[in-house]
């Protein structure tokens, strides 16, 4: 059965006290910060005061995330991460060490594009609007996880014609934005603001199915639990859903990159490499490689000790595997990252028949 592997950063079977006062704290160790439920699950806090046994293992709160980040559906296999957190975190404030990741941050801005300067994030960075094209109306709607981009000091007038708006509109939208604004020989000059080239950097974590509250399998319930150390079962994880999300974006965002000049840095898990790889027609091994291409996957791994090593495990050696979004044409071998939406393998006609065989039809229309 699917149990939680990892909780608010360290393994449940870590009692230490400094596993445990990070839990009380309800404690991000990956983000250096309190755990804010992993981005989308925000709708697992729970209610202490709903919870007095629970209340008693966090300190002076009122609520508490549902801080967990993997979750193990079989024993001595490596867990499946839930968390985006977990995999990849870039939005420490200045100043901040996080510390445990600092592999994976390294490999992704080196490959990033990035040459030079300080490099500003921004996260969360939703773009939406609707635009006419040849081929009629067409919209634009997609949040992405990270933007970096090389930072500069530039002037306000002259951002003002590179963005399209007038000095006062520009003002009013960088003053509400956060940006510092400086005098520099008579002009008025906006500091980290953002150049070319962008890398937008994707995080790509396994969904969980909702599970069932009577069964206490939801995430809130299991999570109770195995912070009280009871038996729990946590949900399982939904393949399919996962991975339909991320082909719906990978091909869509790897464009949008390139046509900026820049590109497109996706981070997994490498059991959900595996798992795109092996229920896709997409070949991950073929596109191995120290280099960027249209498409770009960064892989993480626990590797082999994932059980033995006591505090937060570090994932392994992260690999890229790029390649272009499609290669067509007279004697061009294979094909690309396109291969995802592709069937792994083609049925024949036979095993139609023997899977139709186990039921009969539930009506029979009559001929038009």
């Amino acid at each position: 059965m699917p149990e939680i592997f990892e909780a608010f950063g360290y393994p449940l079977s870590d009692r230490s006290l400094e596993a445990e006062e990070t839990r009380r704290n309800g404690l991000c160790p990956f983000m250096g910060a309190e755990c804010d439920g992993g981005g989308n699950r925000y709708l697992s806090h729970i209610d202490l005061n709903r919870y007095p046994d629970l209340r008693e293992c966090f300190r002076e709160r009122r609520t508490v995330p549902s801080g967990v980040c993997s979750i193990q559906t079989t024993r001595r296999q490596p867990p499946w991460i839930v968390c985006p957190r977990r995999l990849l975190f870039l939005g420490h404030s200045r100043g901040d060490k996080p510390g445990h990741q600092d592999a994976t941050r390294r490999f992704v801005l080196s490959h990033s594009g990035i040459q030079n300067g300080p490099i500003g994030v921004w996260a969360e960075v939703k773009l939406k609007f609707k635009t006419t094209t040849n081929r009629g109306p067409k919209s634009f709607d997609y949040t992405f996880d990270y933007v970096l981009a090389p930072t500069r000091r530039a002037r306000l007038g002259e951002l003002s014609t590179e963005l399209q708006l007038t000095v006062d509109r520009l003002r009013e939208i960088v003053v509400a934005g956060g940006y510092t604004l400086s005098m520099r020989e008579g002009d008025v000059m906006v500091e980290d603001f953002p150049s070319c080239p962008p890398c937008v950097v994707e995080i790509m974590t396994s969904s969980t199915s909702g599970g069932n509250a009577r069964r206490r399998t939801t995430i809130p319930l299991a999570f109770s639990d195995a912070i009280l150390q009871r038996p729990h079962t946590a949900p399982g994880i939904n393949y399919r859903q996962v991975w339909a999300r991320m082909v719906s974006q990978l091909v869509v965002k790897s464009e949008v990159g390139l046509g900026w000049g820049g590109k497109t840095i996706w981070v997994l898990q490498d059991n959900l490499v595996e798992y795109i790889s092996t229920t896709t027609a997409l070949d991950i091994r073929r596109f191995l490689s120290d280099q960027t291409s249209e498409v770009n996957i960064v892989c993480l791994s626990y590797g082999d000790e994932f059980e033995s090593r006591p505090g937060v495990i570090q994932l392994g050696s992260p690999t890229l595997f790029a390649g272009p979004i499609s290669t067509e044409g007279p004697g061009i071998r294979g094909g690309g990252f396109q291969d995802m939406i592709r069937a792994p393998v083609k049925p024949d006609l036979v095993r139609l028949w023997q899977g139709l065989a186990k039921r009969r039809p539930i009506k029979v229309l009559p001929s038009f």
